[in-house]
């Protein structure tokens, strides 16, 4: 294929390219190289002897920094497959740490380009990623169509940014309101004001789980951002009805995000939008608890702690309500949200149990790829397992086949659980296979260019 669309970065102004030394006959390897863009950012790129034509630019997910590596695989077995197989592998590290979408998509295509001068015209370019490298990678198929031929997002964030702040921003609102807390949510001044807050809040939470009415208040917070009742491989699956063990996962899920995302990494993206980008006025949390996938645990465990759910609504909904700053979220919908306009092929796949990305984010970007025309350019595919981006190898790697099959047929085919196991098992039989059929729960703040009413 013939890619119209470059970067402004021309080869000649591309620096530091230094290759491994060359291979002798008897040890012949993949070709690596490690480079410097004028941007500042790091790549790496890793050809085999017999490349296949395919390269494959992976986006990193997020990196609070400081160490800023580039990466050009999810992870050191899947890569070492990827290179027996024929596939060349880059990717960048951008130019800056944390929410760094404006970086990202540039370093990523220059990255590209800088392969392409190096190597050659691929003769297919696939990109893909995990997280917050699936936002990114979502962005370069809307963005830059014509440099790809299909995109794989991996647990990705591909509700956007906006729709991924107004989420975060219900659990803690929840939190501070029911818990008793003067924690600032929002416009924090510094990374220390940030770890404050999260520390105090986080000890409210501590001292909430050891009551019965404290555990279902958490339960009712967890449930504001879709938080599953299994979450991590290290967790033992509760049973349908097993209240109390579904919110002691939960429990630990919640501290998580407040020590992860609702307060250091919302501060980091708060500085680059210029203030905070997002929102509760208008919302009923009633409402949203009435969609979330874990309502019936939190209705259960308000009954055991003899608590009313309904006054504890009244109370949210009630409370002093968070604006946004309109530049912020302008800022924040104009470099991470999405149109849903797709023009290559993209599969989604996603853990079931993800507490940090629900995934009911891929129930998000449904919407938007059908309100925008694109569905048939879509497919999202699930796999059982607890865990942000907790998938196998050869779960990675099947995912990868089915979307070169669609590229090469020019229909979908083989996306049935089945079909994605038994692919999974011929590619990697030494890793789980785990996918399943499933349809998520509707995310419950969503947010896309397709939808103008949503641009509060």
């Amino acid at each position: 294929m013939k890619h119209g669309t470059r970067i402004a970065c021309t080869a000649a102004l591309l620096l530091t390219l230094t290759a491994a030394p060359a291979a002798t006959a008897a040890d012949a390897g993949p070709t690596h190289v490690d480079g410097q863009l004028p941007s500042g950012a790091t790549y790496m790129m890793d050809v085999p002897t017999t490349w296949n034509g395919t390269v494959l630019l992976f986006s990193h997910g997020y990196n609070a920094g400081p160490a800023n590596p580039a990466q050009d695989a999810p992870d050191a077995a899947t890569k070492t497959l990827l290179l027996q197989q024929g596939y060349a592998l880059i990717g960048s590290s951008y130019a800056t740490t944390g929410w760094a979408v404006t970086d990202a998509v540039p370093d990523q295509m220059a990255t590209l380009e800088a392969f392409t001068t190096r190597f050659g015209q691929a003769s297919r370019t696939l990109a893909w990623g995990r997280s917050y490298g699936g936002l990114v990678t979502t962005a370069i198929a809307e963005r830059h169509p014509d440099a790809i031929d299909g995109s794989l997002s991996m647990c990705g964030l591909v509700h956007g940014g906006v729709a991924n702040w107004n989420n975060t921003l219900d659990p803690v609102f929840a939190l501070k309101t029911l818990l008793g807390s003067d924690v600032p949510l929002v416009n924090l001044p510094s990374q220390q004001a940030a770890t404050d807050a999260a520390n105090t809040l986080t000890a409210k939470v501590d001292s909430a789980q050891s009551t019965t009415e404290g555990r279902a208040r958490i339960a009712l917070a967890a449930a504001l951002h879709n938080i599953p009742v299994w979450n991590a491989t290290t967790q033992t699956r509760p049973a349908a009805t097993d209240w109390d063990a579904q919110q002691a996962n939960q429990y630990d899920a919640v501290k998580g995000l407040l020590k992860i995302a609702a307060f250091n990494r919302r501060q980091e993206a708060e500085a680059r939008a210029g203030g905070n980008m997002s929102w509760n006025t208008g919302i009923d949390y009633a409402r949203l608890l009435g969609k979330s996938s874990v309502r019936k645990e939190v209705t259960e465990l308000y009954k055991k702690a003899g608590l009313s759910l309904t006054k504890d609504l009244a109370a949210l909904n009630r409370a002093p309500r968070i604006k946004a700053n309109q530049n912020a979220v302008s800022w924040m919908s104009s470099t991470s949200s999405f149109t849903g306009k797709l023009a290559k092929p993209q599969l989604s796949i996603h853990t079931i149990g993800d507490p940090l990305v629900p995934v009911q984010t891929e129930s998000a970007l449904r919407r938007a790829v059908t309100a925008a025309g694109s569905g048939p350019l879509l497919r999202q595919a699930y796999v059982d397992n607890a865990g942000h981006c907790t998938f196998s190898t050869a779960e990675q790697l099947a995912a990868l086949h089915t979307l070169e099959d669609r590229l090469t047929t020019g229909h979908w085919q083989g996306t049935d659980p089945a079909s994605l196991n038994a692919r999974a098992t011929a590619a990697d039989p030494t890793t789980p296979t785990r996918y399943v059929s499933y349809r998520p729960t509707p995310y419950l703040r969503p947010y896309d260019l397709a939808h103008p009413a949503d641009r509060r």
